[in-house]
């Protein structure tokens, strides 16, 4: 799977550990930065992230932040992008398997790195359950 990925400097060395994760697990990752842990801003990682889920040049897309909360905001403002700020395995997997969510959102100064690589692995394997209830909400999300 194509999975892109960015962080502002309060997420850089989570970003740092899932991008190896990922490439240990043989997912190719597209780095959109930021690429240092000097302060920086992180609506235009969290943009380009989404940006590359919405336009199908990822499959899915990772954001981290500090808290998660604004890169989140930042993901869900690009048409088609559905982002979940997840801080354990069962978001994770209620985000994927009810909310059909492409992009994953972090808390770096909110979970541990192991909590993060477990989210990250079950949000990856984890299908849309494609139930009607929740491909209506979808829908009407999408409106």
């Amino acid at each position: 799977m194509k999975i892109a990925i960015g962080s502002d400097h309060g997420g850089f060395d989570m970003k740092e550990a899932v991008i190896a994760h990922l490439k240990e697990m043989g997912h190719e990752v597209e780095d959109m930065g930021c690429y240092e842990k000097k302060s920086c801003d992180y609506p235009q990682y969290g943009r380009a992230v989404a940006n590359a889920v919405a336009r199908g040049q990822c499959e899915r897309g990772i954001v981290i932040c500090t808290t998660g909360i604004g890169i989140s905001i930042v993901a869900n403002k690009v048409k088609g992008i559905r982002a979940g700020l997840c801080s354990d395995t069962t978001a994770a997997f209620l985000t994927r398997s009810h909310n059909d969510a492409n992009v994953l959102a972090m808390g770096a100064g909110m979970i541990g790195m192991n909590v993060a690589l477990d989210i990250v692995d079950t949000f990856l394997k984890t299908e849309f359950s494609n139930e009607e209830k929740h491909i209506r909400r979808i829908a009407a999300i999408e409106e």
